[in-house]
Parts: structure tokens; sequence; C-alpha cells
């Protein structure tokens, strides 16, 4: 069996000469210590056969998982490989959370599907529907332990969660540990972009279409500071590793607009694209570089150390790349033309190890970047994506620690669904949809409307934990892998789903059979005309 690859399950038969006097229980604890389980599933089956002596067989489930413990245990596959390989099993298993719920304490009473035009509460006619944020929600962060979530919303609240010792396999319901109250000092219209500091959960960062970059203090929610930039702010970076704390937002304007938390003042602006700026992004690895999206189709590389800022964009039409385009080679050559995508580009992110760019724009593509080269890898993605909101798009690349060398996975917001693609290779891995309607009911100052639910934000918490997302239609939605534990509660909730309809159609049953008997009573009643 040391040729089979460790990722498959198998089924192996083992056929054993049935001797008198051998207990099959002994043969089964045998079989078990041999293959380093105790709990592999078994299944003995005796047969006689007519001129030879009875045999037994041995029916193994080799699973993927006792595979690996096998390996592990024999020493033929390394700790690392053994948590990449459990790494990479739960990413591609993340599924929808229905049981993981968050209620912003908005709620409404509205009427059941099916009620009539004057529901009665008392004949269970009415529902309450909960909302985390009631006028929708615009964005999300997460710190960097993965404990505390914050959310924005479309009427510019800001909410924060605690996400420590979430259940999982049940349902459970969240409700926020901290809310921003309204004030002179707060934001007045929807929150474009939520951010934690880099290094710690003390403080974040918000930015609104008010024209404002504000900071928080985690525990007060008090604003400690505040910047008028003097035109909307689409979103806001500030790099992961960098010593300095310089904000990127991405505006209005023409100009990557730089702004110093510690001196509390706007330090320079980055002039070269032509037109308002959609999407901005720190490099991981290299603190003064930073890539940078607009309208008019192009991506900017920035080395924020330079007079004149710019190192070149990338081009859609270039495979090869230009060496030391990233600022770190020497006598790099830049590039001034060229267009990343041909339309507007409303998303950018850095895989973790900061060797590719992944861009999205409103021609619906997808396109990744050697970031040492400045080359589009040709990487397709299919025709299946959606993108047209002139908002920032939340793009996922998955940690590069946790899948093969070049298998990392790309999470994109597909309006209402999750899809999951190979980064490099374009394959469509899985497509998740979003629970509920098409057409959802909000409620802001001005009164309730409907507006069409799409996802608009994504954060990532762990392969464990999964990634979380937030809607037009007020709510924030989990997406977690599947394990034993949700697969034992589908069980139970479908026992009992059974149980209620048996019920009911006894219940149905017995009314019909009331209703028989006083219609038979009536009809065989003689009747007599005097």
């Amino acid at each position: 069996m040391e040729h089979l690859p460790a990722t498959a399950s198998y089924t192996v038969a083992l056929l054993c000469p049935f001797f008198a006097g051998i207990d099959s229980s002994c043969l089964l604890s045998g079989l078990r210590n041999a293959f380093c389980d105790r709990d592999l599933d078994v299944m003995v089956v005796v047969r006689k056969c007519r001129f030879h002596e009875p045999r037994i067989y041995f029916l193994v489930r080799w699973t993927c998982m006792n595979r690996l413990l096998f390996d592990r245990s024999t020493g033929s596959l390394g700790p690392h490989a053994f948590a990449r390989i459990q790494s990479s099993q739960r990413l591609h298993a993340i599924v929808p959370a229905p049981r993981l719920l968050f209620d912003g304490g908005e709620k409404e009473v509205v009427p059941r599907a099916g009620a009539t035009e004057e529901p009665n509460s008392q004949d269970g006619e009415v529902e309450e529907k909960s909302w985390t944020h009631q006028a929708g929600v615009n964005a999300l962060a997460i710190d960097i332990d993965g404990k505390l979530l914050a959310s924005g919303g479309a009427d510019s609240s800001i909410k924060l969660w605690n996400l420590e010792g979430i259940p999982q396999g049940i349902v459970n319901t969240s409700r926020p540990s901290g809310a921003v109250s309204r004030s002179a000092s707060t934001h007045k219209f929807g929150i474009t972009h939520l951010s934690f500091y880099p290094f710690d959960s003390a403080a974040f960062l918000s930015s609104s279409y008010d024209h404002h970059l504000k900071l928080y203090a985690t525990e007060s929610l008090v604003p400690s500071a505040d910047f008028d930039l003097r035109s909307i702010i689409y979103t806001h970076s500030i790099s992961p590793i960098a010593s300095h704390l310089l904000v990127a937002c991405a505006t209005q304007l023409p100009t990557v607009r730089l702004i110093d938390l510690r001196s509390g003042s706007s330090t320079h602006s980055l002039a070269g694209h032509h037109g308002a700026l959609l999407s901005v992004a720190w490099s991981p690895t290299v603190e003064h570089i930073l890539a940078s999206g607009g309208v008019d189709g192009s991506i900017r590389i920035w080395d924020i150390r330079k007079s004149s800022g710019s190192l070149g964009v990338l081009d859609m039409e270039d495979s090869v790349g230009i060496a030391g385009f990233d600022g770190m080679g020497r006598g790099a050559r830049g590039r001034d033309r060229g267009k990343a995508h041909q339309g507007t580009v409303n998303g950018i992110t850095w895989t973790d190890n900061g060797s590719y760019i992944v861009s999205a724009g409103h021609d619906e593509r997808v396109r990744v970047w050697d970031a040492a080269l400045g080359a589009n890898t040709l990487a397709s993605f299919g025709p299946t994506l959606k993108n047209g909101h002139l908002s920032s798009l939340p793009l996922i690349a998955s940690p590069t620690s946790l899948t093969a060398p070049r298998k990392e996975v790309l999470f994109y917001p597909n309006e209402r669904e999750l899809l999951m693609f190979e980064l490099h290779e374009g394959k469509l891995l899985k497509r998740l949809r979003v629970p509920g309607p098409a057409l959802a009911a909000v409620r802001s100052r001005t009164g309730q409307r409907s507006i069409k639910n799409r996802i608009t934000a994504l954060v990532w918490r762990s392969a464990v934990d999964g990634i979380y997302s937030a809607h037009s239609d007020g709510q924030i939605r989990a997406w977690v892998p599947r394990t034993k534990d949700d697969v034992i509660a589908d069980q139970e909730e479908e026992e009992n789903s059974r149980g209620q309809l048996a019920d009911e159609d006894a219940t149905g049953k017995r009314k019909r059979q009331v209703l028989d008997d006083v219609f038979n009573s009536l009809t065989r009643q003689k009747i007599s005309f005097g």
C-alpha cells in the first residue's frame, strides 16, 4: 500500500483461513492494531464453500485519516506535511454555516410565509426578523488573533463581535460585545472599509462615504483621531509588517493619499492614475511597496521611498515581465503605460509570501501577476465571474502554508455566491450559494426598501474557523469546514423534521377520519317525511 496516495480512500479485503478454535475477536483486535487504529471500521463476512473450509473475509475501510496516521507513525510523513494535508482538506471542506448567527439587536415582526393579511401572533403566523445591521453590512475586519470581528453598516454604525468560544455543530447566536454610539464625532454616512492594527487589536480604522478616516480605540469605541480627506474614501490599507504607520487611502481623486498615524497628518500623495481609485494594498513582505487600482483600468506599483513614487504599471498583454519590477532588483526598467483590465479595477490582494498579486475588474476577469516581474501569468478563471459595482471588491487568497506549492485557493464574492478557485490554474473548485432570497428588505433613516442581496466583504479567520462574509441584506454569514459534528447535527435535524412531518400527517389523518365519521353518521341516518 506504500504506492497509494494519502489523499484517497480505499477498501481492502483480507482473506484468511478460518480455523477452529481461533476467536474472530482476536483477529479483529490484531487487525486494528496492525493498522494503528482501534476505531477502524472492520466488517466480518463468513462464507462456507462447498469443497473448501470456511473462509473469513475482513472488509477494511482504509480512510484518508487512517492512512495519514499510519504514515505519520512510521515516520514516512513529516509533521509539516501532515499539518499541510490536514489544513488543505479543511480548506476544501468549507461550506455555509447557517447555525452561526449574528444578531445586532435590530428586530422587526413580519408575517410568516403563507400567513393571512392580518396575522395573529397567538396563532404563530408571525416571526421575528433580525439584522446584524438593518441598513446592510458594508465592511468587516478581524484582528490578528482571530478573536474579535468588527462590522460596519450602510447606516454608519460599527459593531464589535467576540468570536472566541463560538461552538460549531449547534445553533449559536452571537450578539455584539460593543457598538459605536452615533454622535457628532462619528461617521455620518455608510462605512466603506474597516481594518484593525496589524500588531494588536487595541485600535481599528474606519473609512466612510463622508470623506473621513477615523481611528477608534477598541475598548472605549471613541474616535481618537479624525482625518478629513475631502473626497469619498472607497477603501484603505495599512501595512501588516511596516515599522511606519502609514495608511494608504483610495479616494475619488486620482491619487493615493498616505496618512501618517504618528504625526496625525497627510504626508504626501502618489499621482499617476487617471480617475478615482477603488483598490489599494500593501505588500506583505516589503514594507515600502504598494499596489493600487482605479477606474482607468490600470494597476500601479509604488515605492513610497522614491520622490516619483511609481515603479510602473501592470500590462495584461505582457506575460514575460521586467526584471526587478518590484523595486528589489537592480537596473529595473519602468513601464508607464499599460492596462491591467479593460475596465475599472476594484479588487487587489497579495499572496501572503508576496510573490503574486491578484486583481479583479469590471471586465469580469481575475488576473494573477508575478510580483517580481510584473508579468501576467495568464491564469484563466472562466466566464462565470460577475463584477460591476462601484466599490472595492474583497478577494481572499488562502495562506501558502495551508496547501501544496501553487495550490492556493482564491475566494471570490460572485454576487450571491462564493466561488473557490485554484489560484494559479483558475479551476473552479466549489460554488457556494448564499442562503436567503435574492431580494432583501432593509431599513434606513428614510424608511424600508428592497435591494439586491450580494456579498460586500470577506475576512479570513483560519483554516479551522473558515471565513466570514458581509451582505447587503444586513446579515453576517459564516463559512466553516464541515466536520463530523455538523454531519451528526444535520442527521438529527433531518430526523426531527421527519418526526414533525409524521406527526402532522397523523394529525391530518385523524381530522379527516373525524370528518368522515360525521359525514357517514349524517348520510346513514334515516329521514321520514310525514
